[in-house]
Order: structure tokens, then sequence, then C-alpha cells
């Protein structure tokens, strides 16, 4: 699967977890320690805010990774991906971007907007009760792609817990967040 096309298809799923947040979850704590549910929207959003002006500019925005957030939270995240997938789609994936760690391939970058989206939609969906599987080819996806780059100094970066075992009949999306220091 195309990166672009895989972050579409991330989209798609993260905002129906996102519009299936209901207003009296937002207090609820989620699988991110440090932020409850409207603290963890407001940076999903801000980060695919940000990332879709830094793509589309070439330089960080230079704000926070968070957005006020509004009461069609549905509406906004769409908003806001369609807006970074356009930027995406603009640029390509040849060449380097800046999306605030400095120039680095647009395919590294987007392999960060994937995986950050992908997980934080599992956080969400934790929080908040709703079915958190990712779609299978997805999650398979993304799992490889972290692999590929989520070593113990990037773990100790980004905040990402050590590795989770769980058995080898784990689905796709349990792997994923056990690589990534969450309890599926």
């Amino acid at each position: 699967m195309d990166l672009i096309a895989a972050l579409e298809q991330a989209y798609d799923h993260t905002h129906i977890i996102v519009g299936g947040v209901r207003p009296d979850q937002l207090d609820n704590s989620t699988p991110c320690a440090e932020w409850n549910v409207a603290s963890l929207l407001s940076h999903t959003i801000g980060v695919v805010t940000n990332l879709g002006i830094a793509v589309a500019s070439g330089a960080p925005s230079g704000v926070p990774n968070e957005a006020s957030l509004t009461s069609d939270l549905g509406g906004q995240f769409q908003s806001a991906a369609s807006s970074n997938l356009a930027a995406w789609r603009a640029a390509g994936l040849d060449g380097e971007t800046n999306i605030g760690a400095g120039p680095m391939p647009r395919q590294a970058a987007i392999s960060i907007n994937l995986l950050d989206t992908a997980t934080h939609a599992w956080d969400i969906a934790r929080a908040t009760g709703q079915d958190e599987q990712l779609p299978d080819d997805l999650a398979t996806l993304i799992l490889g792609i972290c692999q590929g780059f989520v070593t113990d100094e990037i773990r100790a970066f980004a905040g990402f817990a050590p590795a989770v075992p769980v058995g080898d009949d784990a689905s796709a999306t349990h792997q994923l967040v056990a690589f990534l220091g969450r309890q599926p």
C-alpha cells in the first residue's frame, strides 16, 4: 500500500473514532497518562493540522501541536485531515521536508504522521469504549514501519515505553500498540 493511501485510510478510520467521542467522555483518562480524551484530541488534531502546514510550506508552523476543540469533533478532524492529505498529495514523497525535527526525507515524515495518527486513534478508541482495531493491512504496514525506526533511542526521545509482549495470535493492531509500549 502506498503511504499516502495508507494515511488516507488511517484518517478515515480516525474520523470515525473522533466522531464517536461523546461530550461526557472528554475527561476520560487515556493510555497516554499525561492526557485525557480532550487533551489527546487537541494534540491529535493539532499534529495533523501542523504537519499539513509544514508539508505544504516546507517549514514547521511554529505553533504548538494543539487545537482548540469545537463541538463537531469529527468535522474538525476531517477538515484537518483533508488539508493534510492535500498537502501530501501536492508535495509527493520525494525529497525532504521539515516537520519540526529538522529536514528529513518526506517518506520518514509521512511515516511519523501515519504512526502518530493511528496510535492516537487507538488511544482515543480505548479511552471511549470504541472498537480499537485498525484495518489489518494498515496495522501491519504501520507495525513494519515502526519496527524499522523505533529504536531504544527513539523510544526515549518520543516517550514510547518498552515493547509489551503479546502472543503470536494477537491481532495486527494489538501487535502494533504493544510494540509501541501500550497494553492491548
